[in-house]
């Protein structure tokens, strides 16, 4: 197993390199590095989850800002748009988000928070689950998963006290749980009466941050029943 994460690994690594060094055009360096993310998790991940850049909306018709990596439920929860690659989710569908970026600095911690943000102000409606023998009530709702994917770090070496002090600083709603630098390795970030950082090298970093995103992932179990009624309604008030 170690033999093929690495192989995966390498991949992934000389995709992107090969896309910093081939695309000048920022904006479109950007795009196809998203790509390269984009397609790594689409081959991995279960096949109840989805990996798309998305809009999420909710109930109430407020959207979020266009997220590079949304990780979303296909099983129970419909896309409510998807042309022209403009694709919109419902809130009650995400489980994760991710920025992906050329490299991570105290800027782009900040963004990716505020990103997040933008998904976990949305309101999740929250149904009951109806099976064959009767229903069960509303689950509790989970908190949505945010995240960096990036290639490099401007901070040498990335797992020092200015890293520290940025994840530190982000307020509730901009918390940033799951990362992964390419050059620098894995970490997580557990937030409870104080701040847990656990990271992990760069030599089988992306093998640690697939299994660990699947443990999460895993963890959270199934997404709410989303409340068609609250969407109708909306729909009522504005037809």
């Amino acid at each position: 197993m170690i033999e093929l994460i690495t192989a995966l690994q390498e991949r992934l690594s000389i995709s992107l390199k090969t896309t910093r060094a081939a695309v000048p055009h920022s904006v479109a360096k950007g795009n196809a590095t998203e790509l390269n993310w984009l397609n790594m998790l689409q081959e991995h991940l279960p096949y109840r989850y989805r990996a798309n850049k998305a809009f999420v909306i909710d109930s109430n018709g407020d959207s979020s800002e266009q997220i590079d990596i949304v990780i979303y439920d296909r099983q129970y929860t419909p896309p409510l748009y998807n042309k022209d690659e403009q694709l919109y989710i419902p809130a009650e569908s995400v489980y994760a988000v991710f920025e992906v970026k050329q490299e991570i600095n105290k800027e782009i911690v900040e963004y990716a928070g505020a990103k997040a943000e933008s998904v976990r102000r949305l309101t999740r409606t929250n149904a009951p689950i109806i099976h064959a023998g009767g229903k069960f009530e509303p689950r509790l709702l989970f908190p949505i998963m945010g995240g960096i994917l990036a290639y490099e770090s401007s901070w040498k070496p990335l797992f020092g006290d200015p890293f520290y002090s940025a994840l530190a600083s982000l307020p509730a709603e901009q918390r940033i749980e799951l990362g992964y630098v390419v050059t620098s390795g894995f970490f997580d970030v557990t937030y409870n009466d104080s701040m847990t950082v656990n990271t992990f090298g760069s030599n089988l970093g992306l093998a640690y941050f697939l299994f660990r995103l699947l443990e999460c992932l895993q963890s959270l179990g199934t997404v709410p029943a989303i409340d068609y009624s609250k969407y109708l309604s909306a729909i009522t008030k504005t037809g």
